[in-house]
């Protein structure tokens, strides 16, 4: 069974002209040849009775002009000129008048040759799409019979009796010309109809592909074994962009990916399906998988419709972020207040001269944590006050050029930030506002835990394009210790911190910011043994 869909081709322009073309060639194929025959007929004795018999000289003429038009014709065959209505009517005018000609040296009606007009009636009610013209052609040869054959009763070379032949084949080139001419209108109107159903159909299909191609939603077309029969890029850029989307066809749904194999068995087993989200690679979003039979009856072909789960998380993230900014908005108001006036007692107690040396160490702590505390609320007033993301085009090397500037002139310790960047153009779309906070978290962590003899810390910022996936990957990279496999799962979450200064909301926040951005944040580590946190985000072709 084929594994790539059938396609409809574009049909071919209007043909019906070039028909009437390759026909009226045909035509003066058969005239040639039948201009050879009326030549060389009377070099036979028992021929020689019947043609040209009346007057073997103009025959003769006649036959050898008819010959030398039809070789003009032949020379004319490939050019514009044999398309032309007019050259085509005076073909067959000039076959009229040469047909009569050498009918009336043979004998009219009983030599046989009138009969050839039914042959150019014919030819001209096909050739020629205007009806009026052809009928004109018709008439012709009417009047071409009944005259000639009037003049030879006059000559009495025939007699009366020979009018009721002459009059039917007349009244059948009449038939016959009508008749065809209405065929053609018919097989015309037919023609033109398919053509422009073929049309319809094709530029259906093109619009279907295109919508198909375009949409953000990946589709699969899947046999009832979980063969893929086709998809299209969206399909193809969640699964896998690193590989190309030819080498996709005919492959196993479980060869994409083994729990959507999974589901989709348990949905053709159960006819239900729970959509729960599939995590493709750690920088790949989420997606969400659903499925529809091609038939009612729910067995056969299906469809696989793969959503990316990102907008998904994106507005329940913004919902959970207005919900938690609410509620840690007013947690704060009513810490902050007692907090303060602790705060300022444990300053007078430590400024009192009655106060005992150990007595003032404990005030010294007490204001330590209660700036620890007052820190913690800044961080978590910062997500009730957060706007909705504002993205923006950001040229990607003129923006961290700039922010990393200001970056180092805002630490007092010595940075050695080192920014690698590709030669190509590159934009994004990030709120910039927030990617500042991002990358400024990012980078006070790599300093704080990386260690280069006396400096302040040693950070590498690379940023890398994946063409396949039409995305952008920023990597921070440090030299610290990094972050045990065992506490890897809880680095983004509130409050978690390896510090006894930290707060445990920065790495939270920046991820945060990342996926209402529409973008993700991973910590990965180098081959190198690196610790690197791994922002990725959409990049603008």
């Amino acid at each position: 069974m084929s594994q790539r869909p059938a396609l409809l081709n574009r049909p071919s322009p209007p043909i019906q002209e070039q028909q009437k073309v390759s026909l009226f060639r045909i035509y003066v194929v058969y005239r040639s040849i039948l201009s050879i025959v009326l030549l060389l007929s009377p070099l036979s004795s028992e021929t020689r009775r019947l043609l040209g018999e009346l007057n073997p000289e103009l025959y003769l003429l006649v036959a050898n002009v008819f010959l030398a038009t039809n070789l003009v014709l032949l020379a004319l065959m490939q050019t514009r000129l044999i398309h032309d209505r007019v050259t085509q009517f005076s073909v067959f005018f000039i076959d009229i008048f040469v047909i009569t000609l050498l009918s009336d040296t043979s004998g009219g009606m009983s030599s046989g040759l009138p009969i050839l007009l039914l042959a150019t009636a014919a030819a001209s009610a096909v050739v020629i799409d205007i009806a009026s013209i052809a009928t004109l052609i018709a008439a012709l040869s009417v009047i071409a019979i009944l005259a000639d054959t009037l003049r030879l009763i006059n000559e009495e070379h025939l007699d009366f009796d020979s009018l009721l032949p002459a009059g039917l084949l007349s009244a059948l080139v009449f038939a016959v010309s009508l008749l065809i001419q209405m065929v053609a209108r018919r097989v015309g109107r037919a023609e033109a109809l398919t053509r422009d159903q073929a049309e319809d159909l094709y530029n259906l299909q093109r619009l279907n592909e295109q919508i198909v191609r375009n949409l953000q939603t990946g589709i699969l077309l899947v046999y009832a074994d979980g063969t893929v029969r086709v998809m299209n890029q969206a399909a193809a850029r969640l699964l896998d962009p690193h590989r190309p989307m030819a080498l996709e066809q005919g492959r196993g749904l479980a060869d994409h990916h083994e729990l959507l194999a999974k589901q989709f068995q348990a949905w053709q087993e159960s006819g239900t399906h729970e959509a729960a989200p599939l995590h493709i690679a750690d920088d790949a979003p989420q997606i969400v998988a659903s499925f529809s039979p091609l038939e009612d009856s729910g067995e056969g072909d299906a469809l696989v419709f793969l959503e990316d789960y990102t907008a998904v998380t994106q507005q329940a993230q913004s919902l959970k972020l207005a919900s938690l900014g609410r509620l840690t908005a007013s947690i704060a108001h009513e810490i902050r207040n007692p907090l303060g006036a602790v705060s300022h007692a444990a300053q007078l107690l430590g400024e009192s001269e009655q106060l005992a040396v150990n007595d003032q160490e404990l005030a010294e702590i007490i204001q330590h944590h209660a700036k620890r505390m007052n820190s913690v609320i800044e961080n978590v007033l910062q997500i009730s006050r957060r706007q909705p993301p504002n993205p923006q085009r950001l040229a990607l090397k003129g923006w961290l050029q700039s922010f990393l500037e200001q970056y180092r002139q805002t630490r007092r310790e010595q940075a050695d930030i080192e920014l690698e960047l590709p030669e190509d153009w590159l934009e994004v779309t990030f709120d910039p506002a927030h990617l500042e906070r991002v990358l400024g978290n990012l980078l006070d962590n790599g300093l704080r835990h990386s260690t280069n003899g006396d400096c302040g810390g040693r950070v590498r910022i690379r940023v890398e394009k994946d063409p396949e996936a039409q995305r952008c990957v920023v990597d921070v990279v440090d030299s610290g210790p990094g972050v045990a496999e065992s506490e890897r799962a809880k680095l983004f979450e509130p409050f978690y911190t390896t510090v006894d200064k930290g707060t445990g909301l920065g790495l939270y926040l920046s991820k945060e910011l990342c996926e209402i951005n529409n973008a993700t944040l991973t910590y990965r580590p180098t081959a190198a043994g690196d610790s690197c946190f791994r922002l990725t985000v959409s990049r603008l072709l």
